[in-house]
């Protein structure tokens, strides 16, 4: 299991309830920015993430970009 889960949201897009709703049905603890209110939050996400996309899912300093159920199984190992 994954030690590190971060993810970069907008409270208005639908993947990224999406993505959360399958983080916290898996039991996966995570961490999350809100990048439409967070400055800091969405300069770490372009930076260190060279993403201006969400959801963008940091799994211990892998990047995903986007809700992709399969992957983030394979990443979580679910």
């Amino acid at each position: 299991m994954a030690s590190e889960v971060k993810i970069y949201t907008t409270p208005t897009c639908p993947y990224c309830t999406r993505a959360k709703k399958f983080l916290d049905d898996s039991a996966v603890k995570y961490q999350e920015f809100n990048v439409a209110e967070d400055k800091a939050a969405r300069d770490e996400m372009r930076n260190k993430c060279n993403s201006m996309t969400v959801p963008t899912i940091c799994i211990d300093g892998e990047i995903l970009v986007g809700f992709d159920e399969a992957a983030l199984r394979e990443k979580l190992g679910l």
